[in-house]
């Protein structure tokens, strides 16, 4: 069942205020990976970024819509 917020009057989906929270902890792991330099540990950091977003929207999804 298709869950809806409204903000400001327009009918937003729930899955996109959580896609935009995934962006925002994806973005502060991606910035404490590269300060203490652990990519040198990933063969392929774009897809290591792509996987993480992947795990973290599944998981928040899964969480919050059961």
């Amino acid at each position: 069942m298709p869950r809806e917020i409204a903000l400001a009057d327009a009918l937003v989906p729930g899955l996109l205020l959580i896609y935009l929270g995934c962006l925002l902890v994806l973005w502060l792991i991606d910035t404490i990976i590269g300060r203490y330099g652990l990519y040198r540990y990933v063969w392929h950091p774009s897809l290591f970024r792509v996987a993480v977003f992947f795990l973290l929207f599944g998981a928040a999804g899964l969480l919050l819509y059961p």
